[in-house]
């Protein structure tokens, strides 16, 4: 598999037909694969977090997620084939996983701003066949790290805690019964409305960071890092 390391974080290069192809091996094989999607956050949290950094790096999958992996490929004179949205994967894995009738369980934060229930009901209305299972969980003072699935087995697993605390979490209870794990970060959020994607153009040229920041100006901390801090790193960064 093609990959180049951005700043000592792998990050896979393949076509969105072959990421789609490899998807529907994951959930055919009766094993445990893990899916990470890369943006410029991710990278620049496994600068500081060795741990975060060697679970992310031994991910079966780590997609590109923003439009910074796409400038860092550039900067090291290679084309990234393919960049997609953790929004639009989890879209993509939902309906295959409805069509094979799959058993979900999903890790939610209690302190999110989507619930369970909420991303429950909009779930079971959109894949009905879907068998779903899951909680709100802790996620304050590493609690979530204590916490056991329930005794049924689930072929699927999505986790929203944000990194690291979701790969955190799936590398804590990850076992061969689970088909395919991810960590969603705030995709639920788009489908419950509690947020609103940016407009297709505005992914498309990459500038979705603009369009987060004009809804929640609190977020400017996280933009500065992904969109400012993210750039000078790459451009500064030798590759190994």
């Amino acid at each position: 598999m093609q990959s180049l390391k951005i700043l000592n974080v792998r990050v896979d290069n393949l076509s969105q037909k072959n990421i789609f192809k490899l998807i529907d091996t994951f959930l055919d094989q009766p094993s445990f694969h893990q899916i990470a999607t890369i943006n410029p956050e991710f990278i620049l949290t496994a600068q500081k977090n060795p741990v975060f950094q060697k679970i992310i790096n031994n991910c079966n999958l780590n997609i590109a997620d923003g439009f910074g992996v796409t400038l860092a490929y550039f900067r090291f004179k290679k084309i990234l084939k393919a960049r997609i949205a953790g929004a639009d994967l989890i879209l993509n894995i939902l309906k295959k996983a409805n069509q094979r009738k799959m058993k979900i369980f999903l890790a939610i934060k209690k302190e999110g701003l989507s619930n369970y229930q909420e991303i429950y009901l909009i779930l079971k209305k959109k894949y009905p066949n879907l068998i779903i299972n899951g909680a709100d969980i802790d996620t304050q003072n590493n609690k979530y790290l204590n916490y056991q699935l329930p005794k049924q087995s689930y072929q699927l697993l999505f986790c929203n805690f944000g990194a690291p605390e979701q790969e955190y979490f799936i590398n804590n209870i990850k076992n061969d019964k689970i088909n395919l794990a991810i960590g969603v970060g705030g995709s639920f959020d788009f489908l419950t409305g509690k947020i609103k994607r940016a407009p297709f153009f505005m992914r498309k040229i990459g500038l979705e960071w603009l369009w987060r920041l004009l809804q929640q100006p609190k977020r400017s901390k996280r933009i500065w890092q992904a969109v400012i801090v993210f750039l000078i790193a790459i451009l500064l960064w030798k590759e190994k």
